[in-house]
């Protein structure tokens, strides 16, 4: 039996690890995660599964989109092992970022886990959310 893939959002501060650090190692460990819900994502992550990469703070965009290339093993940063973290892939960067202010006016995004757990630092995206965001970057700007 095949697995479904899974689609998620990491958000990174691009001041601190930008999709352009991520392009550059050519695969990162996303690390230093301290929030349950978000390890709880992080454990659920396979090889295969899809990411949007999301520029916080500074941007407020999804800029691209990578691949999960390791599932979920301890947090190198975290002494107790309690944490976890996986490794990323980029895959490509998107035509035309989509800015949370875009997101939020879009109707069929309503309910993405982005607006509505909003301090959520790894979250999960609905196939159709995914599909929609990934129409949304082809368009001109």
């Amino acid at each position: 039996m095949t697995k479904i893939k899974s689609y998620w959002l990491m958000k990174s501060e691009p001041d601190v690890y930008s999709w352009d650090d991520l392009v550059a190692e050519g695969e990162g460990t996303w690390d230093g995660v301290r929030n349950y819900t978000a390890r709880l994502n992080l454990r659920a992550m396979q090889v295969g599964d899809e990411v949007f990469f999301y520029h916080s703070n500074i941007g407020l965009e999804i800029v691209g989109i990578a691949k999960i290339s390791k599932a979920a093993f301890p947090d190198p940063t975290d002494p107790t092992e309690r944490w976890s973290s996986v490794k990323v892939k980029p895959v490509r960067k998107l035509k035309r970022p989509v800015s949370l202010k875009e997101i939020k006016a879009d109707p069929a995004l309503a309910d993405m886990e982005l607006l509505t757990k909003f301090r959520l630092s790894v979250s999960g995206v609905k196939p159709e959310e995914w599909a929609h965001i990934v129409e949304l970057a082809k368009r001109p700007t």
